[in-house]
């Protein structure tokens, strides 16, 4: 019994050379072998693939059919193929990755950094935006997107759960002491609230919070608006005003006293945070590397960010 996979190849360079002998001394082998092939797949399907003469052949509208399934099957036995031969070896190439601003900035970027120290042949292109962008038509490989896919029901990507992305309030100690500690929600309207501008210039200037189910939606004003997370933390650090910041952007200034969480009582937003990439039966090994690892790494921290160390103040 012939093997269908390599009757499915003869097939192909029948079709491609346009004769049985063509094809014969492509493939290395007698042109009456290449004819049992195709007799072999045209009595599996039970219809004819290529009509035969003493002067010519040419396909079937079957067999015109036939051909171009073949021909995206063996291409995919031969991604499979160099795809198992990669993974024996070090992953390799360019990445382009994209993130929103305030969590590519520190946490990604940490990630990024370890990531390539492991892989020395990767190189990152990392592009910093609060834009939703479009993952086929730029080219990225993966994007990470905070609270909303903005994907829409497409069937073509893929969505990854990454964990939650946990805001904490928090000032400096001197702040806090200069201009009072807030019990509720609604007491930042009357303090410096450092505000977070969006890539449309749209200040993020509405903070909510959670107690009991119950939802607290305040508007905050200030005199600093910025567009980058560490900028706001620098500007928190030196007393300019009450932060909104992530968890893990904050943890190490609580940790060391620089900055005291405020409002304890009340849960700030919490948002999920996914990695989005394209659906590709055949995907890298620098891709599908990064994938897994940021599964690994984000899936065990993000979640448990917002019981880092930290002083509370009290009002």
């Amino acid at each position: 019994m012939l093997d269908r996979l390599r009757s499915m190849e003869v097939f192909v360079a029948a079709a491609n050379t346009g004769s049985f002998a063509a094809a014969a001394v492509q493939l290395g082998m007698s042109a009456q072998m290449v004819a049992r092939h195709v007799l072999a797949l045209e009595d599996r399907l039970q219809v004819r693939l290529i009509n035969r003469t003493t002067r010519k052949q040419s396909l079937t509208e079957v067999g015109q059919r036939y051909l171009a399934r073949c021909r995206d099957a063996l291409a995919a036995f031969d991604a499979a193929d160099v795809l198992a031969m990669e993974a024996h070896e070090q992953p390799h190439g360019r990445l382009r990755i994209s993130a929103p601003h305030q969590f590519g900035s520190h946490s990604l970027m940490a990630f990024v950094g370890e990531f390539m120290q492991r892989y020395p042949n990767i190189e990152i292109d990392l592009s910093l935006t609060d834009r939703a962008v479009n993952i086929i038509e730029e080219g990225f490989e993966a994007v990470v997107r905070i609270g909303d896919l903005c994907i829409g029901d497409s069937s073509s990507l893929v969505a990854r759960p990454l964990g939650v992305y946990q805001m904490l309030t928090c000032a400096a100690p001197d702040y806090l002491r200069d201009h009072g500690v807030p019990a509720h929600p609604s007491d930042l309207y009357r303090h410096q609230c450092l505000g977070y501008v969006f890539w449309d210039r749209v200040v993020y200037d509405e903070w909510l919070f959670t107690r009991d189910d119950e939802l607290f939606k305040i508007r905050v004003g200030g005199r600093l608006q910025v567009n980058d997370a560490v900028a706001q933390l620098n500007a928190a650090r030196t007393g300019l005003g009450i932060l909104l910041g992530a968890a893990d952007l904050v943890e190490k200034s609580l940790a060391s006293g620089e900055l005291i969480q405020v409002l304890p009582d009340f849960e700030a937003p919490n948002k999920p945070v996914h990695l989005i990439y394209p659906v590709e039966k055949q995907r890298s090994v620098k891709l599908q590397r990064f994938i897994d690892e940021a599964v690994e790494r984000f899936g065990s921290r993000l979640g448990g960010l917002s019981s880092a160390p930290s002083t509370r103040a009290k009002p």
